[in-house]
């Protein structure tokens, strides 16, 4: 098969379209033929040298996918060949093939086509671990998503509409700010020319937000906390915005708050199966009734990876970009 390999870390063109060998499932695995994958933050940190896969992973880029089951491994009894999937992955997804856990596969949901469900596990995963089962959000309570317009930013603003809660988003244009306001967002914030803690503040009378999604990390710890709510909930996804910050912890206590940081790509099987079967649960039923959908700003073929990665690095999209297998 071919697949995207980083022979040497660096920029975009450090993307190879290359012919690796097949991979094989093992046991409780299924192969899949790729039809598309997407484009994560991810992925640049590993083509950049920052982020090596797991240990047994697949080596080339890639946490999601969408395609057809072609085989399956001992001990699989609930997909066969044939079966159409999207899935969450530790690695591969930039390839013609990838084998999966079959714990981490998910069914096509019903009303989006095979291509756009690449755009979902991923996204989907990340944001209802982090802000329904770490974090509890629940209806009436605020949400502030920064990174409002990113493929989990748009995700985030569905899933909290859809059980009722109201929405804040920062992003850095009035064009991203739209698109969010169009999947349901209340309260829109131009991060380079407001703050975002006033302007939660004014938008909640002076509560604050009850939980906050982050992706910037360092940059916003401080900043975050003064913008929640009593008994509010922080919870990090990312360090786009640096690894090291510092903590009132004063502050913290005074909002009786709490913070989480978590990721996917490491976890234990069993932690992934449960996060996927918890969003096969809640959020596949969401999406067949149309409540909730893919948000995909453009499809890129994945021999021309490096395309993708430079369109995602410039920040200009609005959802995910995804890879279109040949």
């Amino acid at each position: 098969m071919y697949a995207i390999t980083i022979p040497e870390p660096g920029g975009p063109e450090a993307l190879v379209w290359d012919e690796v060998p097949d991979p094989v499932p093992g046991e409780g695995e299924v192969l899949v033929e790729v039809v598309a994958g997407a484009v994560n933050r991810a992925d640049i940190l590993q083509r950049q040298g920052f982020y090596d896969p797991p240990p047994g992973a697949s080596p080339y880029p890639g946490l999601e996918c969408s395609g057809r089951i072609v085989e399956t491994g001992p001990g699989v009894s609930a997909w066969a060949v044939g079966d159409e999937v999207c899935a969450l992955l530790a690695g591969g997804g930039y390839a013609e093939k990838v084998v999966v856990p079959a714990g981490q596969l998910l069914p096509v949901p019903e009303g989006v086509d095979l291509k756009s469900a690449a755009a979902l596990p991923e996204v989907v995963c990340t944001v209802w671990s982090n802000v329904f089962m770490v974090a509890h959000l629940r209806p009436a309570e605020t949400l502030l998503v920064h990174g409002g317009s990113s493929g989990i930013g748009t995700m985030a603003i569905q899933l909290a509409k859809a059980v009722g809660a109201k929405v804040a988003v920062t992003a850095g244009t009035k064009e991203k700010l739209d698109r969010c306001a169009e999947l349901g967002a209340d309260i829109l914030i131009n991060y380079r020319e407001q703050d975002f803690v006033e302007e939660v503040r004014k938008a909640t009378d002076g509560a604050g937000a009850d939980v906050i999604l982050d992706n910037m990390g360092a940059k916003y710890l401080d900043r975050n906390v003064q913008a929640l709510a009593v008994n509010g909930r922080l919870a990090i996804i990312g360090m786009q915005g640096g690894l090291k910050g510092e903590l009132n912890i004063a502050a913290l206590l005074g909002k009786r708050g709490a913070i989480s940081a978590t990721s996917l790509r490491a976890r234990p099987l069993s932690e992934k199966a449960a996060i996927v079967a918890a969003v096969r649960e809640h959020v596949w039923p969401l999406l067949a009734a149309g409540h909730v959908h893919p948000v995909v700003d453009r499809e890129i073929p994945m021999p021309d990876a490096a395309a993708a990665h430079r369109v995602v690095e410039e920040s200009g999209h609005v959802g995910k970009v995804l890879l279109v297998a040949p």
